[in-house]
């Protein structure tokens, strides 16, 4: 079922690196074809407001609602009638990532250059954010977790969740809601603002604000396609935490890693969505043979058959062959997936090498489903190889660091004359000014 690509000889006799992010291929997932679609969505809600939304809930969601804001009596009653085991799955997710992020808060930064000199770099959260947690092919309650959490311990004042509504959903709850699951991880975090939209229009309600939502002024969370469009489209209306698309996992492999494990792992990412990725690397073609008859065995035992199989078939997946770990680490680190494992002798010591991931799972029990839920680390990561540029969600996200001068006479004396020096190399004589009139009038 997984194609190879073989990279064994690839470069072996050449000075020149190959570029093994181009050997590697991705999903077809052309964000900017997918802004001719948005756009005129975006700009319909941000000209029509809620009257839009509605519109394009019953066009792409099958659902004729009056009111996109969730009931708070909605969300009461969907934590009282939540699975007991869920609610506890969810409050230790919550407590292990509330520790990570608690751990990573920064303080205050104060420098002090010299007598009367003190530059401190302020960290002040971000007044308002909308959290878009997919709810599409399947609701991801843990994707309520990964972007409230973060958001509350970086001390963020107002939080907004939207969601799809559903067309259907279980214990007779009707349609035009997001699933009750969705909703009751909100009330356990205290997230009372919740909105039934999904898609591009739940973006676009978000950066220009619509009915009952005030724009925000940050946008978090991964969707689909037209999600991730729309984020691209209203970056700088709004800021966004990265464009976070379809799911990868990338596993590097030798001959000490157990067959059943990396198929497994390969499988649970491909659930995700046809478009997601799964690929390993590996110097050991045995296995990769076990692998594929794993894969053969495991994927008749699931649920969803046919989305996996459409995802490990496609061109995002495959096993990816190299002469040695060394080889490996060269394809993983160009490749910059979302999700790496490493499956190999010495597992620390290799993954303390990998330099571009959203984030390193480190031995034959740390599989990606554990940071899907309960590691303590979050799931919200860069996807598409951006993971060589950009980090995954975390307090750091909804956190922005102020410079706050504060300068007496005799500080600004001692560098008054290289300030004015460069305003003058800059032709910017005015610069220099402002700096000459405080000593002159003071003297």
């Amino acid at each position: 079922m997984l194609r190879r690509i073989d990279l064994r000889d690839v470069g072996a006799t050449s000075d020149i690196g190959p570029d093994y992010r181009a050997l590697v291929p991705r999903a077809d997932f052309d964000v900017e074809a997918a802004l001719a679609v948005v756009r005129p969505i975006c700009d319909d809600v941000r000209d029509r407001g809620v009257e839009a939304i509605r519109e394009y809930s019953a066009r792409f969601d099958g659902v004729d609602s009056d009111q996109i804001a969730v009931p708070r009596e909605a969300l009461s009653r969907a934590l009282a009638e939540l699975d007991p085991a869920v609610r506890a799955g969810l409050e230790e997710s919550i407590r292990r990532l509330r520790a990570t992020c608690e751990a990573e808060l920064s303080a205050d930064v104060v420098t002090d250059l010299g007598p009367g000199a003190r530059v401190t770099q302020r960290m002040v959260p971000v007044d308002r954010v909308g959290l878009y947690v997919p709810g599409g092919v399947a609701p991801l309650v843990s994707s309520v977790v990964m972007n409230v959490v973060p958001a509350q311990v970086a001390g963020v004042g107002s939080i907004a969740l939207t969601s799809s509504p559903q067309k259907s959903v279980p214990n007779d709850w009707g349609s035009g809601l997001p699933h009750p699951t969705i909703l009751a991880a909100c009330e356990l975090l205290g997230i009372e603002e919740v909105y039934a939209v999904g898609g591009a229009q739940a973006i676009a309600m978000l950066a220009y604000g619509a009915g009952p939502c005030r724009k925000v002024d940050l946008v978090t969370g991964p969707g689909n396609i037209y999600t991730v469009s729309a984020k691209r489209l209203l970056k700088g209306i709004v800021g966004i935490d990265s464009e976070a698309g379809p799911t990868e996992i990338a596993i590097l492999a030798d001959d000490t890693a157990d067959a059943a494990y990396v198929a497994a792992d390969l499988i649970s990412q491909a659930e995700h969505d046809p478009l997601a990725a799964s690929v390993l690397v590996t110097d050991s073609l045995r296995l990769a043979d076990e692998v594929d008859a794993e894969l053969d065995k495991q994927i008749a035992l699931t649920r969803h058959v046919e989305r996996i199989r459409t995802a490990l078939s496609g061109q995002q997946s495959g096993t990816v062959l190299v002469s040695g770990i060394g080889q490996g680490l060269d394809v993983v680190n160009a490749y910059a997936a979302e999700h790496l494992e490493i499956h190999t002798a010495q597992a620390a010591a290799v993954a303390a090498r990998v330099r571009n991931a959203g984030a390193v799972f480190v031995g034959a029990f740390a599989p990606v489903s554990l940071g899907d839920y309960c590691a303590g680390s979050n799931h919200v990561l860069p996807t598409a190889g951006c993971a060589c540029h950009s980090s995954g969600l975390s307090v750091r996200a909804f956190i922005r660091s102020v410079h706050v001068v504060e300068y007496s006479r005799d500080g600004l004396l001692e560098v008054a004359d290289h300030v004015m020096t460069l305003a003058d190399a800059e032709d910017l004589p005015g610069h220099g000014a402002a700096v000459r009139v405080r000593l002159e009038g003071s003297e």
